[in-house]
């Protein structure tokens, strides 16, 4: 089972785990959607499209119990913990409270929400929890706080449930991977709207603490984002991959370049040297 499909990571994912012959539950957003309707016209007839607004309790339990339904005693070998958003990346400071709210229900309360609900079968399998973190869930990076705070406590949560879990012989795996290409960018129209929330809420003393050239260069930022994003997602569609059906998973995977060297730096050396780095 895994949610966020629509697009990005979780779109590819489907895909690549339905042509290895997987029976894949997989959750979107919107079921009819160009990225479910997608999944529909390339998968095969075993892929199960379902309507999952992870923030939406009623639409995670009738997810259940149709993936219960089809499964029958057989259990549920993995879910996969995958649907984010990203939230307008700037300063801390500068982020509005609905940001960091939004960050939170999604990337973290979504996830447990789901983890939650599937775990009964996950025991029956004594299956696979894998939950997708990010490197910014791992060490701090600027510009992150709401998006890296909620990421954090997901991979806190992912080891305190390993830990937790593993009398049962489920594994618990958080995924941190570097910056890819991925549908959580948004679109033009989702970030005009953020901006303007930001903007419009900015006290005037914070405002000219920053100054307005800097305000306006965040959408800069934004704009030359994608273009620091590696394209090819196979990195993380492998590490996703070992994490399922690997004997001994690992409990944290860093796939793509620079994901691993930080996270390094950030546990061996002090805190200024990173911080500098």
């Amino acid at each position: 089972m895994l949610s966020g499909s629509d697009s990005g990571i979780g779109h590819a994912l489907a895909k690549y785990l339905d042509s290895l012959g997987f029976v894949v539950f997989a959750g979107v957003l919107n079921k009819d959607g160009p990225g479910a309707e997608e999944l529909r016209r390339t998968c095969s007839q075993r892929l199960c499209v379902l309507q999952l607004d992870i923030t939406n309790a009623s639409q995670v339990k009738e997810a259940y119990l149709t993936v219960s339904e089809k499964v029958q005693n057989a259990g549920l070998w993995g879910v996969v913990n995958n649907a984010g958003i990203l939230g307008f990346p700037a300063d801390g400071e500068l982020l509005p409270m609905s940001t960091y709210r939004h960050c939170m229900e999604v990337n973290f309360f979504g996830a447990v929400e789901v983890s939650k609900t599937f775990l009964p079968l996950l025991r029956k399998s004594q299956g696979r929890l894998v939950n997708m973190s990010s490197m910014a869930g791992g060490i701090p990076l600027p510009r992150y706080a709401a998006y890296g705070a909620s990421k954090a406590a997901l991979s806190m949560f992912s080891g305190v449930m390993r830990q937790e879990l593993s009398k049962w012989g489920i594994k618990v795996v958080a995924i941190h991977p570097s910056g890819f290409r991925t549908g959580i960018q948004g679109t033009a129209e989702q970030w005009d709207e953020q901006e303007k929330e930001l903007l419009e809420n900015l006290p005037a003393a914070t405002r000219q603490a920053y100054g307005e050239e800097y305000l306006l260069g965040l959408r800069n930022y934004l704009l030359h984002l994608p273009s620091h994003c590696a394209p090819d997602l196979s990195p993380v569609l492998g590490a996703v991959l070992h994490a399922l059906l690997a004997r001994s998973p690992q409990g944290l995977y860093t796939p793509g370049k620079g994901a691993y060297i930080p996270l390094c730096i950030f546990c061996c050396f002090p805190l200024w040297f990173y911080d500098f780095f």
